[in-house]
């Protein structure tokens, strides 16, 4: 697996992220955009994507590519970061463990909670009036 392209899919909440990893300087694209101007002015979120590629010191040796799909700007890109982890683990199973402890290669479990019959959304419930 030297200079072919290494293939991952990150989800979050109802995004899905299919990240392709080539060997490159270190440049993310979201959907054919730069991730800068895929996000807006956040660096924090910027940040959050590149958290993989620094725990690991990759990131000037990869290229990132990535189809995202589906819930929000957030959401898609903590599916980003979920799928880049992934795929540096198939690049090289030694960044498992250091990713494993940043809590990186765990999807995050959290989705909206469905709304119940009776109430405004899934826990708030209507104005009571007591006269």
């Amino acid at each position: 697996m030297a200079d072919k392209e290494i293939i991952a899919t990150g989800r979050r909440k109802t995004s899905i992220a299919v990240v392709k990893l080539v060997k490159g300087k270190g440049r993310i694209f979201v959907n054919g955009k730069k991730l800068t101007d895929y996000i807006g002015n956040r660096p924090a979120i910027e940040m959050l994507v590149y958290r993989p590629l620094v725990l690991t010191d990759n990131q000037d040796k990869y290229d990132v590519r990535v189809k995202a799909v589906g819930g929000g700007v957030v959401a898609q890109c903590g599916a980003i970061r979920h799928g880049i982890a992934r795929a540096l683990v198939k690049s090289n199973e030694e960044y498992r463990n250091v990713l494993r402890l940043e809590g990186l290669l765990t999807r995050d479990p959290r989705v909206k909670e469905r709304k119940k019959y009776g109430r405004k959304r899934a826990r708030k419930r209507f104005q009571f009036s007591k006269r």
